[in-house]
């Protein structure tokens, strides 16, 4: 049985940490390390409209000498976001990651922002899963069909 994005939310909650796209940069680290977050959801009027990262801040704006106090959260997150479903699978998920280059991906139900995945999120439900598998295996081999 694959693990699907559903279930990871039902295990690490629903929590968003978003942010608007008027504010500025720096409020928008103020804000990731105080949640000790790597990325915030940009949203507008309830929607979804873009991601910012520490790599974004990074690559836009001190590689380029500007200052996060100056530098709006509109003018250098990324615009465009994959995101899954909760019916995506943990594989899907991170086959996505890797062909994007991403480490978060917002999942979306109704057009509706419901949570967000990270890398850890998927890793570790990765690691429950082969873990169950094994224990499976290891009653399968001893006989013990008790637990």
């Amino acid at each position: 049985m694959n693990t699907i994005v559903k279930q990871v939310l039902e295990t690490k909650g629903h929590q968003v940490w978003s942010i608007t796209s008027n504010k500025t940069v720096y409020d928008a680290l103020e804000m990731m390390a105080a949640k000790e977050t790597g990325s915030l959801l940009v949203v507008d009027d309830g929607k979804l409209v873009g991601i910012l990262s520490e790599r974004d801040y990074a690559r836009k704006v001190v590689l380029k000498g500007f200052s996060s106090l100056k530098i709006m959260v509109r003018d250098i997150m990324t615009t465009k976001v994959p995101y899954v479903t909760p019916e995506n699978t943990v594989e899907e998920c991170m086959a996505l990651m890797t062909e994007s280059h991403c480490r978060h991906l917002p999942v979306i139900e109704d057009e509706q922002l419901i949570g967000v995945v990270s890398i850890g999120d998927l890793v570790k439900a990765t690691i429950s899963q082969q873990k169950f598998h094994i224990h499976q295996l290891e009653n399968y081999i001893t006989g013990d069909f008790t637990s």
